[in-house]
């Protein structure tokens, strides 16, 4: 059987309630649970949050809170592992694959959830997570001293062509395809056993501020205008 979780903790500090602030009509969380609902793949969908008020906007839009996630996994030291691994054994042991579903990524389709999770079954792999491509030659990168003088990181690829130099990717902070073991072993995602679905760099935003927030609305209105 497939479990979707969806983490959702209540203290989110810049910005407030961000998890159920409205989104182009809907709290955000919400499009993650209706996009998960309505892929078809998974056999339960559920938040997982410490806050009643993101556990009732949970259940109006269709997902599940079997549990309130006690205050350790709920501070700015918890990570979505430790809380995957914790509804994985709460909710028992029919669960074989487990989707770590953001609550921040409204972004997706159930498209893009069914398309990930085919490419999970049809190659051997322990985790399956969503990534994008650097829009910049990372080899290109630098930094500035304490006197602000710029030292590059790797000064050999500083004359070599943008189009010669090999493609790198970043996790795209979406979604997170996983075996029970893998997960319950805290195993690490970005290592060879792992792959990655490669999202366009349109359906991916991290919304982690008032104008991260403003400009994953700003790039949803722009993906759905007909």
């Amino acid at each position: 059987m497939r479990l979707c979780v969806i983490p959702a903790r209540g203290g989110s500090k810049r910005i407030p309630h961000k998890n159920i602030k409205d989104f182009c009509g809907m709290p955000l969380i919400a499009y993650s649970i209706k996009n998960a609902l309505n892929s078809a793949i998974f056999d339960d969908v559920i938040v997982s949050t410490d806050d009643e008020k993101i556990a009732e906007v949970a259940v109006k839009y269709g997902a599940k809170v079997p549990f309130l996630r006690e205050a350790k996994l709920s501070d700015d030291f918890a990570t979505s592992s430790d809380v995957v691994r914790d509804a994985i054994v709460k909710m028992g042991d029919e669960f074989s694959e487990i989707c770590c579903l953001y609550a921040t990524a409204p972004l997706l389709t159930p498209d893009i959830l069914v398309q990930a999770y085919a490419q999970f079954k049809a190659v051997s792999c322990e985790f399956l997570f969503s990534a994008t491509e650097f829009s910049f030659a990372i080899q290109r990168a630098f930094k500035l001293d304490e006197n602000s003088y710029v030292k590059m990181f790797h000064p050999e690829f500083e004359n070599v062509r943008s189009q010669d130099l090999e493609r790198a990717y970043h996790d795209a902070g979406q979604f997170y395809f996983g075996k029970r073991k893998a997960w319950l072993d805290n195993k690490a995602m970005f290592a060879p056993y792992s792959r990655a679905f490669v999202l366009p760099r349109n359906l991916v935003c991290d919304i982690d501020t008032p104008d991260d927030f403003e400009f994953a609305k700003k790039l949803f209105m722009i993906n759905h205008q007909s």
